[in-house]
């Protein structure tokens, strides 16, 4: 994960691919999901009790459907993360 500078990390970078930034906010609800963010929208995906679109805002369904995919493909990672940052 990176955060950039020597501040508390509030919202960590845990992957970024296929023009996408996959991160987390602190503080947030403790149910396990990863916010994504491109150029031309956002979205929140649920890992927990499955991967599933949480919300989409500006998001092509075409980019959903890439960000889906991806969260699927690297959930261990991205729960390595959660648990490191939150539990960490």
């Amino acid at each position: 994960m990176t955060c950039g500078g020597h501040a508390p990390c509030v919202s960590p970078t845990v992957f970024r691919a296929a023009g996408l930034r996959f991160y987390f906010f602190s503080r947030e609800e403790s149910r396990v999901h990863v916010h994504v963010t491109g150029t031309s929208g956002e979205a929140k995906i649920w890992l927990e009790p499955a991967i599933e679109l949480a919300r989409s805002h500006g998001l092509s369904p075409r980019m959903v459907s890439v960000a889906l995919r991806l969260v699927q493909e690297r959930q261990d990672e991205i729960r390595r993360a959660w648990d490191e940052h939150f539990d960490g």
